[in-house]
């Protein structure tokens, strides 16, 4: 029996989608005092749910299924010449484990790429504290890697440790640095570290097909999506 049917899950109501304006989005989400452990991390990962701080969710919207779970199959992936590229062009820039990002240094990187990248979003303005409940506020699994050209920071990732892998739960960069494409260079060196670390998926989130901003999922081939409830290679 699955650990999961012990879980309590609730609904939000229905809310405005931070995808589409004209629709309405159901978000399921894991009972927040429930004890998630390494297994049941795993099972929750492997039916969609992603984390958001302190809590585990899925959309559960009544008349939408657009958002479609992802994962790389690490061990079989075959770098693009662009990837390569990209790989070549950040040759310069060193990438360390760091155990905390709740310093100002980060959160001024964090509140930069918020206001030029996503200033019609959820999240803008960033706030502290929006900050420290988003990727701060501890959680085990938190796995930060940071991004930097000689002594600047110009990049930040949190990847959570999983089971069987690696689950990317977000990337923040410097915008002046986009010649770099530090987002999808962060992507690679994921790959590289659930590689090292033994694990066999690097899951990235949800993709939408006709959303543009996460098109460059599936620029990583091979890539797995989650179609009513099996995982399924992208051809």
């Amino acid at each position: 029996m699955s650990l999961l049917n012990h879980l309590k899950l609730y609904t939000t109501l229905e809310h405005s989608c931070s995808y589409d304006k004209e629709k309405q989005a159901t978000t399921l989400f894991v009972d927040p005092n429930a004890k998630v452990d390494d297994i049941i991390y795993r099972e929750l990962t492997d039916i969609g749910f992603r984390r958001s701080g302190k809590h585990f969710y899925r959309p559960h919207c009544r008349n939408c299924s657009d958002c479609i779970a992802t994962r790389i199959p690490v061990k079989q992936v075959s770098l693009t010449k662009n990837q390569k590229r990209i790989i070549k062009k950040n040759n310069d820039v060193s990438c360390q484990q760091v155990y905390s990002i709740d310093t100002d240094e980060h959160y001024h990187l964090f509140e930069q790429y918020i206001a030029t990248r996503h200033s019609d979003g959820d999240m803008y303005p960033a706030t502290r504290e929006q900050y420290q409940e988003f990727l701060v506020d501890g959680n085990r699994f938190s796995h930060y890697t940071e991004y930097r050209l000689k002594d600047q920071l110009i990049a930040v990732n949190l990847a959570d440790k999983i089971v069987n892998g690696l689950s990317a739960i977000y990337t923040f960069f410097d915008t002046e640095h986009a010649r770099r494409s530090l987002g999808n260079f962060a992507i690679l060196e994921l790959i590289e570290e659930t590689r090292r670390l033994g694990g066999d998926f690097l899951y990235l989130g949800y993709w939408i097909s006709n959303c543009q901003k996460m098109n460059y999922k599936i620029d990583f081939r091979p890539m797995e999506l989650l179609i009513n409830g099996k995982w399924k290679r992208l051809v």
